[in-house]
Parts: C-alpha cells; sequence; structure tokens
C-alpha cells in the first residue's frame, strides 16, 4: 500500500500569504493547518520575497539582480541577492524558533525549474528558457540549492516529516510553446516532453535523495502534464481544482491508481463568500466518483488546500480559508469511515 506522509483528512496552503510577518503568518498556519503546515511566503515584502527572486536565492554560483523588466542573472552577488538570502534566513530563524519541536509533516516550496527559466533573464536580456544550456545549468544549480535548503530545514525541524513542493505554473506554456519572447512579439519554442520531464527529475531527486524530503509539483494552471510530473519522481500532485476538466480524466484516474497523492485546491484563494464544509467537499467527492475510486481512499490519498497561494486575500479571508480546508478534510474523512 502506498504510504503518505500525511493522516486522513489533512488540509494544507500552496505557500504565498498577504502581509510582511512571518512570525504572525507562520503562527496562523501552525493554529490553522495542524496536520501538515508549511512554511508561509510574503511576497508583500518585495523583491527577494517573490517566488522567483525567493528560489533564484538558492542558487548555487548563479546570482541575479533585479532589473525593470525583472529578474535577471549577475556576475556578482549584490544587493538583491543578499536580500533573498536574508528574507529567508530571517524565515528559518523564525520557523526554528516557533515550530522547532514539530513531529509530523512540514511543507516548505520552491519554484520549479522550468518556471524559474521562463521567469529569469539571461545577461543579454533573453529568458533563460530560450537556451537550453543555461536551463541546464540553472537546474544543477538549483539541484545542488535546494538539497542544502532541504538540510538545513531538517536541522532546524528535526522531529518533522520534510516535504518539498516544486511551484511549476509556467511549465504548461513552456511545453505548449506559448512562453513570450523578451519582446513579448514572438514565442519561444516549445520544450519536448523528455526533456522536461528529465530536467525538473534532476532537482527532485537532488531533494529527494536519502529519504531527505517527499516531492510534490505544484500546477495551479491549465493543461497539467500528470504523466511527466510523476515520471519526474513526483509523489504527489498539487492541483488548483477547477482547473481539472472532464477531459483529464484519464490522467487524473492513471495518478490515482499509480498511488500519487493529491493536493487539491477546492477553497477560493481569494476574498469571496465560503460555501460550507460540505459544498466544497462535493466537487471533491464527485471527481473521485466520476473516476470510480473507493471513498474509503479518498480521504487517504487526498489532501484538501486553498486554490492557489494567498498573497492577494485579506488577513481574514486567510484565516476563514485555511480552516474551511481543515473542516472540509475532516468531513471528507468522516464521511468515508
Amino acid at each position: 500500500m502506498t504510504s503518505y506522509p500525511w493522516q486522513e483528512g489533512t488540509a494544507t496552503g500552496i505557500g504565498s500569504y498577504p502581509g510582511d510577518d512571518p512570525a504572525e503568518a507562520l503562527r496562523i498556519v501552525l493554529g490553522e493547518l495542524p496536520e501538515m503546515p508549511h512554511l508561509p511566503e510574503l511576497p508583500a515584502r518585495g523583491p527577494g520575497a517573490d517566488l522567483t527572486g525567493r528560489t533564484a536565492g538558492l542558487l548555487v554560483d548563479m546570482p541575479v539582480r533585479v532589473e525593470p523588466s525583472g529578474w535577471r542573472f549577475s556576475d556578482r552577488p549584490g544587493r538583491d541577492t543578499l536580500r533573498s538570502h536574508d528574507h529567508l534566513e530571517r524565515d528559518l530563524d523564525v520557523l526554528e524558533e516557533i515550530a522547532g519541536g514539530h513531529d509530523g509533516p512540514f511543507k516548505i516550496q520552491v519554484c520549479g525549474p522550468w518556471t524559474l527559466a521562463a521567469t529569469i533573464e539571461l545577461r543579454n536580456g533573453d529568458r533563460a528558457l530560450k537556451d537550453a544550456g543555461a536551463v541546464r545549468d540553472l537546474a544543477a544549480s538549483l539541484a545542488e540549492g535546494v538539497a542544502a535548503h532541504v538540510a538545513d530545514v531538517r536541522r532546524r525541524l528535526p522531529a518533522a516529516r520534510i516535504v518539498v513542493q516544486f511551484d511549476e505554473p509556467g511549465l504548461p506554456a513552456a511545453l505548449a510553446g506559448t512562453v513570450p519572447t523578451a519582446s513579448g512579439f514572438s514565442r519561444l519554442r516549445a520544450i519536448e516532453e523528455p526533456v522536461a520531464e528529465d530536467t525538473l527529475r534532476t532537482v527532485i531527486d537532488a531533494a529527494a535523495a536519502d529519504d531527505a524530503a517527499y516531492p510534490i509539483v505544484h500546477c495551479c494552471a491549465r493543461n497539467v502534464p500528470y504523466a511527466l510530473l510523476r515520471g519526474a519522481g513526483a509523489q504527489a500532485i498539487s492541483v488548483d481544482l477547477r482547473m481539472v476538466p472532464r477531459r483529464d480524466d484519464d490522467a487524473v484516474g492513471e495518478t490515482i491508481d499509480a498511488g500519487t497523492g493529491l493536493l487539491l485546491g477546492a477553497v477560493p484563494a481569494t476574498d469571496a463568500v465560503l460555501p460550507s464544509p460540505r459544498a466544497t467537499a462535493e466537487p471533491v467527492k464527485e471527481l473521485w466518483r466520476r473516476l470510480g475510486f473507493p471513498p474509503a481512499r479518498l480521504a487517504r490519498q487526498v489532501v484538501i488546500t486553498p486554490a492557489c497561494g494567498m498573497a492577494g486575500a485579506s488577513p481574514r479571508h486567510v484565516r476563514a480559508a485555511l480552516r474551511r480546508c481543515r473542516e472540509t478534510a475532516r468531513m471528507i474523512f468522516e464521511d468515508a469511515e
């Protein structure tokens, strides 16, 4: 039987939150999502706290800087790279202080190599995604940096089971050849699936080596490449439930049948009136019924999450949404007993 790091009826978050106080955000997460909390990301703090800048700070020997057009590789580390390091170091110090005794699964998030390559520019202004050699170098650097990051988090949370989430919202566009060039007047050539899978596997394998972490890939875009993500080593896949059309039934069914975990984004990530826990659970159950899997397996294999990151939500909605995720997950578990 497939083993998962979480218990039945578990909920977690995706990553980003509003505000600029890491201690306050972490306390909210620990309070509302005790079964599988995660390290909040606070992009409101500015460059270096955003998804790209935060992960770029993990790169080994590949410094970056901020340009008007976004992040770009640099010749030497400057204030922007140092700012990324400072934000993350502060977050990890807060994590150790507040959650150092946590003894269950704990999730951290990093940007995946393909989304990172689509959002960092080479020194000449082209996207790194355009240059196959640059992508290989980036993936190797990211693999080394993520492995070191996982080791650092394990040192600070010695009793926890580390779950590492690779955010790849840009992967479907890279595969489809719809990522715009730097000028915006053309599109970059599509990435071949075997190349995409091998590159992602390089980073996942480094993070999960010697069972250091349980790897998840999060993709909140349409056309999630489920088989590719499984082939690259993802042991669970995180998606926005609204982005799971019926045409994906075969791919989702194969994923469930393979024992791959699913993190289903069932709760609105931005301010909205929240449906009841039962109404929130219904689309999750309907998907499971449609695919013909036994209800008892649902609460074990599926984790309930917000639809995506919550940086654009109000603090009040964040608390309510996380609570609704947990209530929904618990209801699914109780209904299956």
